[in-house]
């Protein structure tokens, strides 16, 4: 596959970690993608793509593309032979600056671009990425209809700078301490995440924390799990077990075996380091 990635110029990259653009076949017809602090939206250049979000039960198609904010819970996706896109890796609260609904109304539930800026706008911005010269023209073009969509947004830089604290922190950082520095309760804080980021500062810490802990394993080498959990600061391997569960539906053992079969039939993969087979 072709894997096209930059960084935007400010103010974007203030709410988005990177744009990208994407072409070729899957490595495999599903994958499933584990929760983890970043929000995504997809503009779809070829065939449609079906996923199945949170507790939903069927797989929904999704032709123009769609958007989903930070997920709390495994994504499946399912990829037509060939798939072409670009698409935008946000920050947690990235998307508020885009949308016209509190991020909790989307959180699990992924929607269409259509139904985040209407048909209109979305088919005149596919047809000009669909006949841009290259990805880098097509990255330059989704980038000039960001920056001209960006609004502001109440609380934003509340939220922005404790969501930076949070990260940096990889979630080891304590709320009540966040809520003391910021100047705010811990109910008000929790209330401008609900709406900007749809979790709380809380559950996006734990999202911060998992996924580091997770990134950090090298599948390729045996995984001492209690020394893992120690690390990572839980408060003792069953705990950790609990939570891997609770964010992937799959014990660490069984993740490891997936990670250790993608890696194995598709060395060096671009997609090879956070999805996972579904198949």
């Amino acid at each position: 596959m072709e894997y096209v990635s930059r960084v935007p110029r400010s103010p974007l990259d203030g709410v988005i970690d990177d744009l990208y653009y994407l072409e070729g076949t899957p490595p495999y017809a599903r994958l499933m993608l584990p929760p983890s602090p970043s929000a995504l939206l997809i503009v779809n250049l070829g065939e449609p793509f079906r996923i199945r979000g949170g507790t939903e039960l069927e797989m929904a198609e999704y032709a123009d593309g769609c958007v989903l904010t930070t997920p709390t819970r495994a994504v499946e996706f399912s990829y037509p032979f060939r798939t072409r896109s670009v698409g935008v890796h946000f920050k947690p609260w990235g998307p508020a600056a885009f949308l016209p609904m509190p991020a909790a109304e989307l959180c699990n539930r992924p929607v269409t671009i259509e139904q985040v800026w209407g048909r209109p706008a979305v088919a005149e911005l596919r047809d000009r990425l669909a006949t841009a010269g290259g990805p880098h023209e097509m990255l330059t073009l989704l980038e000039e209809e960001l920056v001209r969509r960006l609004r502001e947004t109440a609380g934003m830089e509340l939220v922005r700078r404790t969501g930076g604290v949070i990260a940096a922190t990889g979630g080891a950082v304590s709320i009540g301490d966040l809520s003391v520095a910021a100047g705010v309760s811990t109910t008000h804080l929790a209330q401008r995440f609900k709406e900007l980021v749809g979790v709380t500062p809380k559950r996006l810490a734990r999202s911060y924390r998992f996924t580091t802990t997770v990134l950090a394993i090298d599948p390729a080498e045996p995984v001492d799990w209690s020394d893992v959990a120690a690390r990572a600061g839980y408060f003792d391997q069953a705990h950790f077990g609990h939570e891997f569960r609770a964010f992937t539906g799959l014990t660490p053992t069984r993740y490891v075996e997936v990670r250790r079969r993608f890696l194995r039939e598709h060395p060096g993969h671009t997609l090879d380091s956070w999805p996972l087979p579904a198949d």
